[in-house]
């Protein structure tokens, strides 16, 4: 597969490498020259040096002949420009965008552009940390960034409790339980057994706090 980067931070450095490392081909954008330093000597792909939403630079890069294309810059503006000419204007079927703000990240998955929503992630990866709870992964994330499931580690007092107690607890909705290998879609009623593998879905910056509440008893009605 041939990718196109536009954008040689961190991020885009680092995902050119890894696309390279799994034997892909790749040509990366960026309009500081300096920003290749990143990449390395040995890197084999190829450095273009401009502006990622400008037409003559992408065809130099090989937009037309690219299998994806990732804006991966530090500008939300330029990203998702970027994204949507290599997208509309030249045919690139995989298109994905790394948008900051959530909100409009939301907008542009709707435009039909990919996007990944770099605060919630952080928020919760931050959290996790934290709390020393790192040992939790998200499961499943949508494509926008905005939800997220992943599975639950429970403190034993939850055994008997509805899923209802469960979910106004951790402020998150229970999507799936495993029981006795076996898939269940819960209601409210539904009771927590032991041994339930429990999966909850959350928004983006609440997935950290709804694992950590999970893991705590029950709060006493009393």
């Amino acid at each position: 597969m041939y990718v196109v980067v536009m954008g040689c931070g961190r991020v885009g450095s680092a995902l050119a490498h890894a696309l390279i490392r799994v034997g892909h081909e790749v040509t990366v954008i960026d309009r500081d020259p300096a920003a290749f330093r990143r990449l390395g000597p040995d890197f084999p792909g190829e450095r273009v040096t401009g502006v990622g939403f400008d037409r003559d630079v992408l065809v130099r890069a090989g937009i037309e002949r690219a299998d994806a294309f990732a804006a991966v810059s530090s500008g939300d503006n330029s990203n998702i420009i970027s994204a949507r000419v290599a997208r509309e204007m030249f045919g690139v079927e995989r298109v994905v965008a790394r948008i900051y703000d959530e909100k409009r990240a939301a907008v542009y998955e709707r435009l039909g552009i990919p996007t990944i929503a770099t605060v919630p992630w952080t928020t919760d990866r931050f959290l996790r940390t934290l709390i020393g709870d790192g040992s939790t992964k998200t499961t499943w994330r949508d494509p926008t960034g905005t939800v997220a499931v992943t599975q639950l580690t429970l403190h034993e007092e939850w055994y008997g409790r509805t899923v209802r107690d469960l979910e106004t607890t951790i402020g998150a909705r229970v999507a799936f339980i495993i029981r006795f290998g076996q898939g269940l879609l819960p209601d409210s009623k539904t009771i927590v057994q032991a041994d339930d593998l429990v999966y909850a879905a959350a928004t983006s910056g609440s997935v950290g706090e709804a694992v950590a509440l999970a893991g705590k008893p029950p709060v006493s009605e009393d």
